[in-house]
């Protein structure tokens, strides 16, 4: 395997630092960064950077292709920033980046990627230097959001899967450990979507690469995942065809299914605890005595009855889990808008047949099938057997938002259920080293109507505690043993931090969900953690 070859031989260049980016405070550390950084080496690594930054610097990220973003980051504290290619074969090969402050821990943060995979996580790796971690990231074997690269070429397709997540983890310590003068204490991963995806590809294949695994909205069961997504588009038909509900349908549904299921968690606040348990019905929408406005044709019951229902193969096997009821509003624009879905159409042009004519709006249960069936480098990442993770004492915190509307919530906990049954393991044997929690109201890696800040990136952190810190939770329970019990989270008012807490949830570790007992419903202490 290629991360044998991961050695210390090819010299790096020293590059000069732009005018435009500040130098750090600390004159011995730039130093540090020109010197010692020009001397570090890595097999098949050819260095297209080194610079020192100073902290506060707005940092410009043109290298980033135009689907990536952001374009620009602000750089917390000082460090030294080193960037290379790698190569992964003939025709393949990763760009990555490590990122080592000043404020070093002794912690090493390697961090995912998003949709298609070709954008280096700054956001991720910007946080993680301002918690003091070294921070590695890469471009997951090629550039942009998109899986053309795969066309093909079945070794950019390995490196997106696995490979450049894996090279780039083995590649960040060398760096790191030779930089610093001394090895890392601990190795931490922490990714969202495919990032959550990469996070258990390596815990199911490369256990020995992270001490603590942060997975979030993990695109498990990939390959049935881009078969969900795309399947949408059948349901709805284009805009005006007499199946598709415009997005203002979509809201007077939404407060349908709140009307039905908000009230089941004790308390009406527009936020639905647990969606597993809410068992929704269209039928009361249903227009009636010649009614046109904020009802629903028969037609368009059926669209909804299937948009939150598993999808099947025509022999009636789970292909994957339904869309969690309470994520309509948002899904009207991005799985319910009348138009194919774009990793749908990547995926099986370049990955699955290899044909980039395929029309994803002919998708149908032989194509599920033959997704499944081929499933490259085994990019399904569904393996139920983590007793390697276990048996040398690493941690998984999975979480999922209760109001994801681009991979449904309902899959993370079938999951779960999934390495229970394989491992023969009790809730109680499984909460010694992976636990799962709801964040409930939270749609996609952040955002949305409920508790949804957790410390899991830029723009989601009330605080660095353990208590209501995802991230630092993690470190907590690897390096003292304090698994959490909940994950407290926080909602700002208007989303704003500055604005102050407008309230905080308790998210419950599953199989629990949080039920309201009494006092203020914005207050932690008035929930309570109970068996569904």
């Amino acid at each position: 395997m290629w991360g044998s070859l991961l050695g210390l031989s090819s010299a790096l260049a020293l590059v000069t630092i732009s005018p435009a980016i500040a130098a750090p405070s600390d004159t011995n550390f730039n130093t540090k960064c020109t010197t010692l950084g020009k001397l570090a080496k890595v097999d098949n690594g050819v260095v297209n950077l080194i610079e020192a930054i100073g902290a506060g610097t707005n940092l410009s990220l043109p290298s980033q292709d135009p689907s990536c973003s952001p374009s620009s980051i602000v750089v917390p504290v000082d460090l030294c920033r080193i960037s290379l290619n790698v190569t992964t074969s003939k025709r393949s090969g990763f760009r990555m980046e490590a990122w080592l402050p000043s404020n070093w821990t002794g912690r090493l943060l390697t961090t995912g990627n998003g949709g298609m995979g070709g954008c280096i996580g700054y956001g991720d790796m910007s946080y993680g230097t301002s918690l003091g971690f070294a921070a590695v990231g890469s471009n997951n074997g090629h550039d942009g959001d998109t899986g053309a690269s795969f066309y093909n070429n079945p070794d950019t397709l390995a490196d997106f899967v696995y490979r450049a997540r894996h090279l780039s983890t083995v590649a960040g310590k060398l760096i790191t450990t030779f930089f610093y003068g001394r090895k890392y204490t601990k190795s931490y991963y922490l990714g969202c979507s495919t990032g959550g995806r990469q996070g258990f590809k390596a815990a199911q294949d490369y256990p020995e690469d992270f001490d603590g695994i942060v997975a979030g909205a993990p695109a498990l069961a990939f390959n049935n995942l881009t078969s969900w997504s795309g399947h949408f588009y059948n349901l709805t038909a284009p805009p005006g065809s007499p199946t598709f509900l415009p997005p203002e349908l979509w809201v007077t549904v939404h407060l349908d299914v709140l009307d039905q299921c908000d009230a089941l968690d004790g308390y009406v606040d527009g936020i639905i605890e647990d969606p597993r348990i809410c068992n929704y019905d269209p039928s009361g929408l249903i227009c009636a005595n010649g009614a046109t406005t904020n009802c629903l044709t028969p037609a368009q019951a059926g669209t909804v009855r299937g948009a939150l229902s598993p999808l099947r193969t025509d022999n009636g096997d789970l292909v994957y889990p339904r869309l969690q009821p309470g994520a309509e509003v948002i899904a009207a624009f991005v799985l319910f808008n009348g138009q194919t879905f774009s990793y749908t159409a990547d995926w099986f042009r370049f990955a699955i047949y290899n044909d980039p004519t395929w029309d994803p709006k002919t998708i149908d249960s032989d194509d599920y099938e033959a997704a499944a069936r081929k499933n490259p480098f085994n990019a399904e990442t569904w393996k139920g057997d983590l007793s390697a993770v276990k048996n040398r004492g690493a941690k998984i915190i999975h979480w999922h938002g209760g109001e994801d509307f681009i991979i449904t919530s309902e899959n993370s906990p079938r999951y779960y259920e999934h390495v229970k049954s394989t491992m023969g393991l009790s809730n109680a044997q499984l909460d010694t080293f992976y636990r799962y929690f709801l964040v409930s109201g939270t749609g996609h890696c952040g955002g949305g109507n409920g508790a949804h800040a957790i410390g899991q990136g830029l723009g989601e952190v009330n605080s660095n505690s353990p208590k209501e810190n995802v991230l630092m939770a993690l470190v907590d329970w690897v390096e003292k043993g304090r698994a959490p019990e909940t994950l407290l989270g926080t909602k700002w008012v208007n989303d704003q931090k500055e604005q102050g807490v407008d309230f905080q949830r308790a998210h419950c570790k599953y199989p629990k969900r949080n039920q309201y007992v009494q006092g203020n419903p914005k207050l932690p202490s008035s929930w309570k953690c109970v068996a569904v």
